[in-house]
């Protein structure tokens, strides 16, 4: 995310840092629907040289999101609820609450009809661009995979499909669940076991 442009903003004369929202997780706090993030993602888009802007679920103003942000990341969390997407949600998951779902659902479906705008899914992230773009999801790897514990609080080794997209490596994981079937999105990653670790959408210049 180093040296980010913001076009849209030298346009107008204003600072050349590109605004970047995040998608906030939800949570019961003292009887009180509260949203939250750690500090991870904000301070890499800081060291990216950006300004990170935390953004609760919101059932409104979804358009304006859209004209004001230069880029956006969607964080990590819980699972996703699936009947939404024609698939039964499995016995096991944990799932996000409904306001943070229905908000991503919205907002990730709009920018799929803004190619140019830098989208970023990390974890649950992914996972939910998989899904709005007509993906499958492993809901629970343990009934699938006897290697489960290696993404689960472990570091283990990812295999690049093109090394001029991303590089193989390692990466640390807390997944009980994973991208089954990426939809209209390209592999672009695997593990060692098969399970898909990285996908992009070749159509979007980011």
């Amino acid at each position: 995310m180093s040296e980010i442009k913001n076009s849209r903003w030298q346009s107008v004369g204003r600072s050349s840092r590109p605004m970047i929202g995040i998608t906030s997780d939800l949570m019961i706090r003292k009887e009180r629907l509260t949203a939250y993030s750690t500090m991870t993602y904000s301070q890499a888009v800081l060291s990216g040289g950006g300004v990170p802007v935390i953004l609760p679920p919101m059932s409104t103003g979804i358009d304006e999101l859209i004209e004001r942000f230069d880029g956006f990341i969607f964080s990590g969390g819980d699972d996703p609820k699936t009947e939404p997407f024609g698939v039964e949600t499995h016995s096991k998951v944990t799932p996000v609450l409904d306001d943070r779902q229905r908000f991503e659902t919205e907002l990730m479906t709009i920018l799929n009809e803004h190619p140019e705008i830098p989208v970023l899914g990390i974890c649950l992230g992914m996972q939910m661009m998989a899904l709005c773009h007509g993906g499958v999801l492993n809901q629970h790897l343990p009934d699938t995979h006897t290697s489960h514990s290696e993404h689960w609080s472990a570091e283990h080794a990812i295999d690049s499909i093109d090394e001029g997209i991303i590089k193989s490596g390692s990466v640390w994981s807390m997944h009980r669940q994973a991208v089954d079937d990426s939809g209209t999105m390209r592999v672009i990653s695997r593990s060692s076991d098969g399970i898909i670790e990285a996908i992009d959408d070749p159509a979007c210049s980011f």
